[in-house]
């Protein structure tokens, strides 16, 4: 009988860390080994919702005895649990946003020493979404792109990260970056729309946890591609499964395709 796969869970108080408890929980073939919060967390001590375990504060502790971590916790803990699981060698999934481009190199530097994730968006669909618009972007060259980002009113930055990366995903599909091509803003008397431009647009209101629909226009036709998360649990399946995948990798950077299998065309 296979042992099952043994996951830390970092940040794990939180709304993703608790989704990722019961996940982990309900499904066969893994198990909570560790949860971690900060030091000073009321949690500290406390038993677990799901199964048997109590959060600690140890990331080492976590690290040592965990097949691979998953991380949803904040910048300044994220890189400390980098530098942890650095140390032990294990393997780790990072859901954490915010970054900025150093402390992102300082991350996927951690590659060249484990097996390393790291993903604005947990969700098995959003990547599919992703190569679905490789494809597209590539096949209908000459059709405006815009994205709808629409989440909860408590979300406090807009566009949300997913927007930005199927915008990035877009932008590259075509030979260009996004930070060129996009647009973030429209009011007033903006003028014609710029060829080649990909609109990146947010709504914000009541308890959405994350839609985000892709526009292709064309003349006389339209496609539409759309991405809708009803729970959070979405995230942490998926984020389970890309520890899962990591269990016994190589040292590397990896990503949600591969978790899925997709061969992508633009690297």
């Amino acid at each position: 009988m296979t042992s099952p796969v043994r996951i830390a869970v970092i940040g794990a108080a939180g709304r993703m860390g608790k989704a990722i408890q019961e996940v982990l929980f309900r499904r066969e073939g893994t198990m909570l080994c560790a949860a971690v919060v900060e030091p000073g967390d009321p949690s500290s001590g406390k038993p677990v919702a799901f199964g048997e375990s109590r959060y600690i504060n140890s990331l080492e502790d976590a690290a040592d005895r965990c097949d691979a971590g998953i991380d949803f916790s904040t910048v300044p803990s994220s890189l400390s649990t980098v530098r942890a699981f650095v140390h032990s060698g294990r393997p780790l999934v990072i859901g954490t946003t915010g970054f900025s481009p150093s402390e992102k190199m300082e991350i996927l530097s951690a590659a060249e020493r484990i097996p390393l994730l790291l993903s604005p968006n947990m969700s098995l669909g959003i990547h599919l979404l992703s190569y679905l618009l490789e494809i597209a972007a590539m096949r209908l060259p000459h059709f405006d792109a815009e994205i709808l980002d629409i989440h909860h009113r408590q979300k406090k930055d807009a566009p949300s990260g997913t927007a930005l990366f199927l915008g990035e995903t877009l932008a590259r599909a075509r030979g260009k970056s996004l930070k060129d091509v996009g647009t973030f803003h429209r009011e007033g008397m903006t003028g014609v729309r710029p060829e080649g431009s990909v609109g990146v647009m947010a709504l914000r209101g009541g308890d959405v946890v994350g839609d985000h629909t892709v526009f292709f226009l064309g003349e006389g036709e339209r496609l539409e591609l759309t991405h809708r998360a009803t729970s959070r649990e979405t995230f942490a399946r998926g984020a389970v499964e890309a520890a899962v995948y990591l269990s016994g990798k190589k040292p590397g950077f990896y990503t949600m395709s591969d978790v899925l299998g997709l061969e992508r065309m633009i690297k």
